[in-house]
């Protein structure tokens, strides 16, 4: 079955705490329905039995830059391309809105997968508080 990533996606409050869950992360159920209302759009791919199977957003404040964030696929779908399928739908959807300048961090192991989707490290420095 080809799987289509979808913008701003009709969601339960309860289906991307599960996606997050599945892949090892911390639910953080306290987010959700918040997320929806305070980014700007988010892309999901739903199985055939409509179970949430990937999923990724971008916030900002909608003026030209935004940021990318939480892209999840289920360990039963890695491998498919639906990541990448995912962060494409969401750049589009980013141009389509007038965001010219896309961020996001990650991982290091996940380089590889963020390269294959058009991104560069970029040459600045990161902060973070370390608390």
């Amino acid at each position: 079955m080809p799987f289509a990533a979808k913008i701003n996606l009709s969601l339960e409050q309860h289906e991307v705490p599960e996606l997050r869950e599945s892949v090892g992360w911390n639910r953080r159920d306290q987010d959700y329905p918040l997320l929806f209302e305070r980014c700007q759009f988010w892309a999901g791919v739903k199985d055939d039995t409509g179970k949430l199977i990937a999923f990724g957003y971008i916030c900002g404040m909608g003026l030209e830059h935004g940021y990318m964030e939480d892209i999840i696929v289920h360990p039963h779908y890695q491998r498919l391309r639906l990541g990448l399928k995912i962060v494409n739908e969401l750049l589009v959807e980013a141009e389509r809105t007038g965001i010219e300048i896309v961020t996001v961090t990650f991982a290091e192991e996940n380089t590889k997968f963020y390269e294959r989707a058009g991104f560069m490290k970029g040459k600045s420095g990161v902060w973070s508080l370390g608390r």
